[in-house]
């Protein structure tokens, strides 16, 4: 079989700060152009020359005004504000490559599903059938306030109305209209025959929906499912649904342990184990060679800022940490945030003084650093030693963190057989489920509501 074949999402935002905060400041990072095609264009281009599997896509509906109750250093750092839509510039992106996958961030609390499935229909034709979309249901208040909301909904209950919304897309999806509907028949004058066009009829406890899906069948039909709920709420949730799943990682026992827990999640739900790709976040700093790399990571460090990465996972936690001495150990609140975050302090043993330095790079992902050999051997061994499939890389500089990934540390991993060669053929899931089919494979949940020979099989 040989070695398995590592798979990358370069992960980014349509803003300037993500991940690791402060570095719009460094003479050599580009990301204040994020206003630009030509940013996103170049960028989709620099990957594909990677051979990168996708460019996935953050995003927030709400800002983080949690530290310091005020957005002060959200504004002054550009902690993901301002941030602009994450499905807008990808047709510009789609049009300079042939295939890199884009996984998009939606959150289904504030987008009606009808709508947004014709959204993700029309990328995946226009891409040629190479989106993902990553389930997110939310976590601000502050966004929730803005959508109208007097406060976050509940942490389960989220979920709840996401089970509901996925079936409502799965019926639009893969039910409306049968395989065979378009026919484009010039001389009998049918485009589409109503006989195999269905109507959705969907009653619900969070969703009403009457209607024909109003795009004709793409690619993928379905768009490939990311998610990144690691509770046992958003576990079970995965399980159903995801086809790709991030987790955040911080030793390589703790996330073989959140590995094993994700494809226990898809066997509970009658799939395969393997059905889900487990994907971890992670900074990469290389260099020609080892003391290249590790002065480039000092640079770095002149540069990043760890109390932005504090206010970041402040509004992660739910916990204003300004509240706190340098040295006073933080007490863990359960909420409604994000339940990953708020796990590392359950021990009350964390400190101000200990999370800024941990931020010390403006965010808290596993950093790499050193020659393309040293970062090659690390990926290999938290592949073999966890059972991931991949990471996400986060940008530092950018695109520096990029461009020196692609050009030092991808040949190495090409020379050890750990990283294609080259794209195969087909839509983003037939590239990352080498084998499968372009379309939801018949064990996962959204297979049932393919389209039948009557509107009766699409019935509640």
């Amino acid at each position: 079989m040989g070695k398995k074949k590592i798979l990358l999402n370069a992960f980014n935002m349509n803003c300037i700060g993500h991940i690791n905060h402060g570095f719009w400041t460094h003479p050599r990072d580009t990301s204040t152009q994020y206003k630009t095609l030509d940013y996103w264009t170049k960028l989709a281009q620099l990957l594909e020359r990677g051979l990168f599997d996708g460019l996935f896509i953050a995003d927030i509906v709400g800002v983080y005004d949690v530290y310091q109750n005020s957005i002060d250093v959200t504004l002054k750092e550009s902690i993901q504000l301002p941030v602009n839509d994450p499905l807008l510039m990808v047709s510009a992106m789609a049009a300079v490559t042939k295939h890199l996958g884009f996984g998009l961030t939606a959150n289904l609390t504030y987008e009606a599903p009808y709508l947004f499935a014709r959204r993700m229909s029309t990328l995946d034709h226009l891409t040629q059938g190479r989106v993902g979309w990553n389930i997110v249901t939310g976590y601000l208040d502050s966004a929730a306030k803005a959508m109208g909301l007097t406060q976050q909904i509940e942490h389960d209950r989220r979920y709840d109305q996401a089970d509901e919304y996925l079936e409502v897309l799965y019926k639009l999806w893969e039910g409306s209209w049968a395989d065979d509907a378009v026919i484009e028949n010039r001389q009998s004058r049918v485009y589409a025959q109503a006989a195999k066009v269905h109507k959705v009829r969907h009653r619900g406890e969070f969703y009403q929906v009457e209607g024909y899906h109003l795009c004709e069948p793409s690619p993928q039909r379905t768009p490939v499912l990311f998610q990144a709920g690691s509770s046992d709420r958003g576990l079970q949730f995965a399980g159903n649904n995801a086809e790709c799943v991030f987790i955040s990682g911080q030793n390589k026992t703790a996330t073989r342990e959140q590995v094993d827990r994700v494809r226990a999640s898809a066997v509970a739900a009658g799939r395969d184990p393997d059905d889900i790709k487990v994907f971890m976040g992670l900074n990469v700093i290389v260099g020609a060679t080892e003391d290249a790399a590790h002065a480039r990571h000092a640079e770095y460090l002149a540069y990043a800022s760890a109390e932005a990465g504090l206010a970041h996972f402040a509004a992660s936690t739910g916990i204003d940490f300004a509240n706190y001495e340098l040295g006073e150990p933080i007490q863990h609140v359960k909420g409604n945030a994000i339940q990953s975050a708020t796990k590392i302090l359950r021990n009350n043993d964390w400190t101000r003084q200990k999370l800024l330095d941990q931020h010390a790079l403006g965010g808290r992902y596993i950093t790499l650093v050193g020659s393309p050999e040293q970062v090659a051997d690390e990926l290999e061994s938290w592949i073999a030693e966890t059972g991931l499939d991949g990471f996400n890389l986060t940008r530092i500089v950018t695109p520096e963190t990029y461009e020196d990934f692609i050009d030092l540390v991808i040949p190495e991993l090409q020379r050890r057989g750990s990283y294609k060669t080259a794209y195969e053929h087909g839509t983003l899931r037939e590239k990352l489920f080498s084998g499968a089919s372009a379309r939801l494979p018949e064990r996962h949940a959204g297979a049932r509501y393919r389209s039948r020979d009557s509107t009766d099989a699409l019935a509640p």
